[in-house]
C-alpha cells in the first residue's frame, strides 16, 4: 500500500534561526525583569503573555507551522484557543476569588 505524499520540506536559514533564537533570548530576559516587579497579580499575566509569545515563535518557526496548510494552522489554532479560554478562567477565578 503506497500513498504519494508530497513533502515539502522547510529548512530555515541561518539568519532567520538566529534572529528567532535572539527573539526568544531576548523575551526571556524580559520575563527575568518582570517577574522581579511587583505588579500584584498582573505578574501571571505578563509572564502568561510572554510565555504564549515564545510558545508561538517556536511553533511556527522551528516546529514549521508557518508552512503548513491552513487548515493545519487552524486547528493549531483552535487549541491555542481553548488553552487560553481555560488558562483565562483559571487566572479570573484565582485573581477574583474572595478570602
Amino acid at each position: 500500500m503506497s500513498e504519494n505524499h508530497e513533502h515539502k520540506h522547510h529548512i530555515l536559514s541561518i539568519k532567520t534561526a538566529g534572529i528567532i533564537l535572539g527573539l526568544l533570548l531576548m523575551l526571556t530576559a524580559i520575563t527575568v525583569a518582570v517577574s522581579r516587579i511587583d505588579l500584584g497579580f498582573m505578574n501571571v499575566a505578563a509572564a502568561l503573555a510572554l510565555a504564549t509569545t515564545k510558545a508561538l515563535l517556536v511553533i511556527m518557526f522551528f516546529m514549521h507551522m508557518k508552512y503548513e496548510s491552513r487548515f493545519m494552522q487552524g486547528i493549531v489554532f483552535l487549541c491555542f484557543l481553548i488553552l487560553a479560554i481555560f488558562i483565562g478562567m483559571t487566572f479570573f477565578d484565582l485573581a477574583y476569588r474572595g478570602g
